[in-house]
């Protein structure tokens, strides 16, 4: 299969103006117990790709993937993401800098992928790259979560839809 020059670049900046059109709608919305956690284990759907072998990669390959999005780049998007109580709901207040960590998140990932597709298959660089955002977008999303928990605590309030009055 033959792909047209440019596709791959086209199809990177697409989806890169699709999350932060996503990022900026969802500051506008409550944070709820199932907004912090859906995504990750809808991202999750995304493992059924290692289903066709051409997928398939080492898993000391897969762990090291893994940890580089968990325990590397997820601080980023960690540090630039609070949970506020703003009137009676909880809102996530994004630093100033949050987009443009997703920007130079986005640029490493795409050059680092153009490296490695040097080195092994498209499919298996898919895959790997699959891993490494579900690392950093699992631990982001566990983050938030004990955050939701703290400050709920701390307000000695119920877990519940993110909506804090009755």
């Amino acid at each position: 299969m033959v792909i047209a020059p440019g596709t791959s670049a086209v199809g990177a900046v697409l989806g890169l103006f699709g999350v932060l059109v996503w990022r900026l709608r969802e500051g506008r919305r409550p944070v709820t117990m199932k907004t912090i956690v859906i995504p990750p284990f809808g991202m999750a759907t995304g493992f059924s790709m290692f289903f066709v072998p051409a997928f398939r990669v080492y898993w000391g390959w897969a762990l090291g993937a893994f940890l580089i999005g968990a325990v590397v780049l997820s601080l980023p998007l960690i540090h630039t993401s609070r949970l506020v109580i703003e009137e009676d709901t909880v809102m996530v207040r994004r630093s100033k800098i949050f987009f443009a960590v997703v920007l130079v998140l986005a640029a490493v990932r795409y050059f680092a992928r153009d490296y490695i597709g040097h080195i092994i298959s498209l499919e298996q660089t898919a895959g790997l790259f699959f891993i490494l955002a579900f690392g950093m977008v699992a631990t982001w999303r566990a983050s938030m979560y004990f955050e939701y928990k703290k400050l709920l605590r701390e307000h000695r309030l119920p877990v519940g839809s993110g909506i804090l009055k009755d």
